[in-house]
């Protein structure tokens, strides 16, 4: 396997420059050769993965790619990684050379890639943050703000002086929509935003992970124990209301449609990747323009390209509230950095400070 993985990276220009037999082998290799990049098993001899993961991160951070099975248990164990320091992760190559070769060997080099232009500094921030307890549902106070439709919805909303709060015992609206999109990152930031968003908010929230097939399913499992909303990996056809939240499966676009009762659900595609990925933010949160009546926001967090741009610019033009994570703890400043620098982004926050930015937006004062 370290030979296959050896030659798919150097057939990509990838610099190999040193093997490990195992995870202990690992940790003196990386402190001897100072490598940009770490591919990790998980499953090793003397040291596992998880195990060489920390002691990496203690003793020589260095940003590090999990190779992992598609079986659950790796999942977990995969995610466990993320956890303790891991960047990113990828599919595992299996050992014969077949027809997908020439598809492996370019996720697998584009993984790379993008795990070395991570900032370990943001990263080391914010690992600690899917473990925290969850936090009190009481939600957040603020005022409200609403999408137009029509003609209307090319234009940015009123600045939040000239918008009067809507009559009513909750400060939020009776159903709001929020697209959530990450990369590179950001399970655990993910993770931390549904944590702190009280289901009082009245909520219903599509997550679009950029995540391989077979993974999402237990990704989805992990939001719904540790967030008070009720999170599954959608289902083709399936309606999603509030207090819900659906995560777009790995290998399929999520779109967002409206039945004739005006009620939310989702379709699951399979067309081409956008950008490179599969599934695209930019699809989701497009649909939704398209479908969501009443208010919606729009988020985008850490990673690498510009996959969710598009989507944020559409949802800020139709009077949506947008919020992007900020550069200091964000594993990659790419994709927040690009929605900001088209102008297209409300408010810029750390991770910790996402969802109060969120809440806030949902209740502006119309």
């Amino acid at each position: 396997m370290r030979t296959l993985i050896r030659t798919l990276l150097e057939d990509g220009g990838i610099d190999v420059v040193a093997e490990a037999e195992n995870g202990a082998e690992a940790v003196d290799v990386v402190a001897e050769h100072r490598p940009d990049v770490v591919t990790m098993d998980i499953e090793m001899p003397e040291m596992n993965g998880i195990e060489a993961v920390e002691a990496i991160m203690e003793s020589c951070p260095t940003p590090v790619l999990m190779l992992s099975a598609h079986a659950e248990d790796d999942a977990d164990v995969t995610f466990e990684a993320l956890d303790v320091g891991a960047v990113d992760f990828v599919t595992k190559p299996g050992g014969e050379v077949t027809s997908s070769m020439p598809r492996v060997k370019r996720e697998l080099v584009e993984k790379v890639r993008s795990a070395a232009a991570v900032d370990l500094s943001a990263t080391r921030r914010t690992e600690a943050l899917g473990r925290r307890e969850t936090p009190s549902r009481g939600g957040k106070r603020a005022s409200r703000r609403s999408r137009r439709s029509g003609a209307d919805r090319t234009e940015r909303a009123p600045a939040p002086s000239s918008r009067r709060r809507a009559a009513s015992d909750s400060p939020y609206p009776d159903v709001s929509t929020l697209i959530l999109g990450a990369s590179t990152g950001g399970p655990n930031v993910v993770e931390r935003v549904l944590a702190d968003l009280p289901t009082v908010a009245n909520l219903r929230i599509v997550v679009v992970q950029h995540m391989p097939a077979g993974f999402t399913r237990r990704f989805a499992d992990r939001l719904d124990a540790r967030s008070a909303y009720r999170v599954a990996e959608a289902t083709d056809g399936e309606r999603i209301g509030v207090g819900e939240a659906r995560v777009a499966p790995g290998g399929s676009h999520l779109v967002v449609d409206r039945d004739r009762a005006g009620r939310l659900s989702l379709k699951l595609t399979d067309t081409k990747p956008v950008h490179g990925v599969k599934p695209a933010i930019d699809l989701t949160m497009a649909s939704a323009v398209e479908a969501v009546e009443g208010p919606l926001v729009g988020t985008l967090l850490t990673g690498m390209g510009r996959d969710g741009v598009d989507g944020m610019g559409r949802i800020n033009a139709a009077g949506g509230y947008t919020v992007a994570q900020d550069e200091g703890t964000s594993a990659i400043f790419g994709m927040p950095k690009r929605a900001i620098e088209a102008g297209c982004v409300d408010a810029v926050a750390p991770a910790d400070d996402i969802a109060s930015h969120i809440l806030a937006g949902l209740t502006e004062e119309e």
